[in-house]
This record gives structure tokens, sequence and C-alpha cells, in this order.
């Protein structure tokens, strides 16, 4: 014989979905102007900014920072506004 519950309990899960900022390698940027809006804009160290840049070079594209929607749109617009080619994903 199975006992039933005593009480129904719901469960609530908040997700948040984690997105990527994606910077795209576009030929015409130079690397400083890439590395030095990747510092100002993303917060990102000179080490990691210049990393980010090989990687686009190299790759085709790269994720520069993750997080909420919300916190990423200014800094895409901001990307896009310095000439650079990004997109939240």
């Amino acid at each position: 014989m199975i006992a039933e519950p005593k009480e129904k309990v719901s469960v609530k899960v908040q997700k948040t979905q984690d997105y990527s900022l994606v910077l795209y390698n576009d030929d015409v940027n130079s690397f400083d102007h890439v590395i030095n809006s990747l510092m100002a804009i993303c917060n990102l160290e000179l080490t990691e900014s210049e990393q980010c840049a090989w990687i686009v070079h190299t790759n085709g594209r790269c994720s520069v920072s993750h997080g909420v929607y919300n916190e990423l749109e200014p800094k895409c617009i901001a990307l896009l506004d310095r000439g650079l080619s990004a997109k939240i994903e």
C-alpha cells in the first residue's frame, strides 16, 4: 500500500538566462582599438583584452563577457558604437 502525501508542496524555480557578449572579427579595426575598447567597456585587464583580440583574429569570434541580457545590452551597444561587430547570444 502506497501512502498519499498529507500536503502538497509546490516549488518555484527561478531561472536566469546566462547570455554571452560575442565579439566578431571584422578585418577593419586595429588590435589597439579592439583592446582599448574591451578594457573600457567590458572592464577587462590588458592581458585579457589582448587575448580576446587574438582569439577574435584567429577564430573569427570570442565571448568577451557573460551575464544577464540587461547587463550585456549597454556593453554591446557601446562596442557597436565604436565600430566593432558584437552580438548577444
